[in-house]
Order: C-alpha cells, then sequence, then structure tokens
C-alpha cells in the first residue's frame, strides 16, 4: 500500500508526488496521457514557444530599420515554429520523467478508476492499486458547446499545437487569455484575425485600461475586436465557415473565415468514478483550504477543482496537499496569485485590481506610471503600457498590481511579493530599483502612491 496515489501528472499531480517523496512517503502516480498535463502539452510550454517565434519575427519587422539594423526578413517557416514546440513539450515531457525516477515515485501509465478512497484501478490492464490517501488531479478539459459542437471542423486550442498550415483567417470565440495570445500570434504570422467576446471588454477579468493597452497593440496589427458580441450561427461552407456575430444592441454581421476557434476557457475534467466516489460537488470537486474533500483522506488540487485554472496554482495546492499528507498543517495562500499574459507587450498583474473595488468600503488610492516615461522603454522603441499600484489610502500598504509591459510576467513577482507580505509603497519606493530596467516603471507607480512622483 502507497502513502498516497496522486490520479494526474500534470504541474498539481506531479509536484504533489515530487513533494510527498521529498518527505520520505511512498508515492504512486497514474497517468493516462503524457507526463506534464495540459500545461506542459496542450497550453503553457508549447503556447509561449509559439509566441517566442512571433514576438522574434515581430521584433526583426518592427524595429530594425528604425534601430539602424539593415535586416531583410523573408518570411518563416511554420513547420519549424512547429517543431521548436514540439521540442519544449517532449524536453518537459522526459524532465518530469527523469524528476519521477529520481524521487521514486511510482507512475503507472494508464486510466485512473476509483473503486473506493483508498483503491484504485487502472482500466486498461485491471490492476488495483491500493493508498492511504488519495488526492485527485484529473485537470480540464476545452470548453464546447453549441453552436460550435455540431460543426465539424471547429478548432479548439489544442487543435493549433498540431496544425499542419496557416489559415489565411480565423475567427477567435472568446477574447480572455488563451483567446488574446493566439490572437497575438496568428496576427504577426499575418492572419487576419478577428476576436469576438461576450463581456463588456477584452480580458474582462483585467480592469478597463489594461484592456484599453492591448487594444491599442492589436489596432495596429490589424485585428478586429468586438466586445459585447456573441457568435449565433456558424456553417461550414466551401472556402472555411460563415459565421454570424450579433452585438449587444442587436447589430448583425457576417464573417467568411477558413478557421474558427473556440477558446473561452476550460472545465474540470471530471469523470463518473470520482463523482461516484461522493466528492462534494460545486462547478469542480470543493475543498477546503488544506485541499482535503468532504472525504477523510481525499484530497483535490488544480483545474479539478474549478477555482483558480492556472498551472502555477495547481503546483502550489499539489504541495499544500503533500504537506498536510505528511502531518504538517498547511492551508493555501490564495491572497497574491499572479496572472499572467503572454500577450506583445505582456500583460500580468496580482492581488486587487481597480474593477474589484468597492469604494464605499474601500479607502485605496490608485497609481500610475506610463511606460512611455521609462527610459529603458524607450531605448527599446516601446510605448504601449503602465504600471498600476493599489495601496491603502491609510498605510499605504500594497494591495493589488497590474502592468502592461515588455517583460511584465517577470517584474510582477515584485507585486506579488509586496502583496503577500503587506509591504508598503514607501518601503518598496525606498528599495533601490536599477536604471536603466523597466522596474523603474514599477518604482515610478510606488513614488506617485506616497505622493512624491519625481518624473511625472
Amino acid at each position: 500500500m502507497f502513502d498516497a496515489l496522486i490520479i494526474g501528472g500534470g504541474p498539481g499531480g506531479y509536484v504533489c508526488a515530487i513533494k510527498l517523496a521529498q518527505y520520505s512517503k511512498s508515492v504512486a502516480l497514474i497517468e493516462k496521457e503524457n507526463l506534464g498535463g495540459t500545461c506542459t502539452n496542450w497550453g503553457c510550454i508549447p503556447t509561449k514557444a509559439l509566441l517566442t517565434a512571433s514576438h522574434l519575427l515581430d521584433e526583426a519587422r518592427e524595429k530594425s530599420d528604425k534601430l539602424g539594423i539593415k535586416l531583410s526578413v523573408e518570411g518563416f517557416e511554420l513547420s519549424k515554429i512547429m517543431a521548436h514546440a514540439q521540442k519544449n513539450i517532449v524536453m518537459g515531457r522526459k524532465g518530469i520523467e527523469f524528476l519521477m525516477k529520481k524521487n521514486n515515485v511510482a507512475v503507472y501509465k494508464g486510466t485512473a478508476e476509483v473503486v473506493t478512497k483508498n483503491r484504485v484501478r487502472i482500466k486498461e490492464t485491471g490492476e488495483e492499486i491500493e493508498c492511504s490517501n488519495l488526492v485527485l488531479a484529473h485537470g480540464s478539459v476545452p470548453v464546447m458547446f453549441p453552436p460550435f459542437n455540431n460543426v465539424d471542423g471547429i478548432w479548439t486550442s489544442n487543435d493549433v499545437f498540431v496544425m499542419k498550415e496557416l489559415p489565411k483567417s480565423i475567427l477567435i470565440v472568446g477574447g480572455g487569455v488563451i483567446g488574446v495570445e493566439f490572437a497575438t500570434f496568428f496576427s504577426s504570422l499575418d492572419v487576419k484575425v478577428t476576436v469576438v467576446e461576450l463581456a463588456d471588454h477584452i480580458l474582462p477579468n483585467e480592469d478597463d485600461d489594461v484592456a484599453d493597452e492591448l487594444k491599442k497593440a492589436f489596432a495596429r496589427k490589424g485585428v478586429e475586436i468586438l466586445e459585447k458580441s456573441k457568435v449565433t450561427g456558424v456553417e461550414k461552407i466551401d472556402v472555411g465557415y460563415k459565421v454570424l456575430v450579433v452585438s449587444n444592441d442587436g447589430s448583425e454581421k457576417t464573417y467568411i473565415v477558413d478557421k474558427v476557434l473556440v477558446a473561452v476557457g476550460r472545465k474540470p475534467n471530471i469523470p463518473e468514478d470520482v463523482r461516484s466516489l461522493g466528492v462534494e460537488i460545486d462547478r469542480g470537486v470543493k475543498t477546503d483550504t488544506h485541499m482535503q474533500t468532504n472525504i477523510d483522506g481525499v484530497y483535490a488540487i488544480g483545474d479539478i477543482r474549478g477555482q483558480i485554472m492556472l498551472a502555477h496554482v495547481a503546483s502550489h495546492e499539489g504541495i499544500v496537499a503533500a504537506k498536510n499528507i505528511a502531518g504538517i498543517d498547511t492551508q493555501a495562500d490564495y491572497s497574491a496569485v499572479p496572472s499572467v499574459i503572454f500577450t506583445n507587450p505582456e500583460i500580468a498583474s496580482t492581488g486587487l485590481r481597480e474593477r474589484d473595488i468597492d469604494k464605499a468600503k474601500q479607502d485605496v488610492k490608485v497609481s500610475k506610471f506610463p511606460l512611455s516615461a521609462n527610459g529603458r522603454a524607450r531605448t527599446m522603441l516601446e510605448n504601449i503600457g503602465f504600471a498600476k499600484v493599489i495601496t491603502d489610502a491609510k498605510t499605504g500598504v500594497v494591495l493589488g498590481m497590474s502592468i502592461v509591459s515588455p517583460s511584465a510576467t517577470e517584474l510582477i513577482m515584485e507585486g506579488v511579493i509586496a502583496v503577500r507580505n503587506k509591504l508598503t509603497a514607501e518601503q518598496l519606493e525606498e528599495s533601490i530599483h536599477p536604471h536603466p530596467t523597466f522596474s523603474e516603471t514599477l518604482l515610478g507607480a510606488f513614488e506617485d502612491a506616497t505622493g512624491k512622483a519625481i518624473h511625472l
């Protein structure tokens, strides 16, 4: 009998397994496909590999002449871009396989079927594995719904990673993180892109001004953004797809495109055997902050919970579950979860957003510093973006941060540390920031928060 058995080898499952092994627990992990889960195989890693290529293409085309570099960009080879993504996928898998062996985690390949909370069967072989603790880390699947699931050839994000040729035009349903990242990629490769978003603006979980900055960048690349709009009909025709889009005011517009990509997010993968176990389900499998379900000894982590569906959150939850199984009382801390979006420019945020502020109950100060006033940005011909800091008006404690900038996904860690540790804008302002760097955009926002901005 194993001390713990984990179903799912994604960023939650494999991290949980390693952490348990580090606490000298005997661990088994069952994965039906490839180690790494969605993130390694169908999400974070291959997407960033594709975007690295498209960002480089943008840089070469848009900046070389202005910087005095005589560079002729002939174009690109899609097969090599896709091969780069595939190489990263394989390297990620092999890296995780190595870590499993290094930490003596018993890995079983197959489909797990939960028999009881202490026994799991592998469907393909009939082998049964016993455990003292069970960790559900089944992940998620792309959302598909009418009318799209009734039409042949409609893409989800998974289909992009196996495409053999680029479409000339694509309509992306959903302007969230997945949608805008793919809009960035395809538009950089000269594909005509249309994004349809039902909410008031793209990136509905971010502030209006964050979305506005991204729309400026998209406008330069000819991306058409349709907000407060919905696809009400899609039909496969000889030349691609005929799509009917209706806006909130009732006006209709028809698009003829080569491909339609549904990118409205993902939903928890909860198979019937998990439901039959008796775990409480509320959108996803419900847990307490120790990651334990309503059944003693059964834990759930990552996307199957249906809460914050991010790889780094899954890993955090995996560590929390492992510690509790090992007898170390630990709770998940979601006070400063970073959200990162690899558009061009990048977008990142953590903690409180301006859109979340209840002005009747919260006395806060919102401070911003434009990227156009940053010296490093000017040297790199970057002028779209800003750093925004939300602080408690009385104490100066940093409550949230949003960044639109090159390297925003790296810069946000200063905000994560500040929010989680309740640092003040004054403390951060007094910390020497290197010059000339993008981090000085944050410094400018901190200075503004203390009422003593130097470069504004």
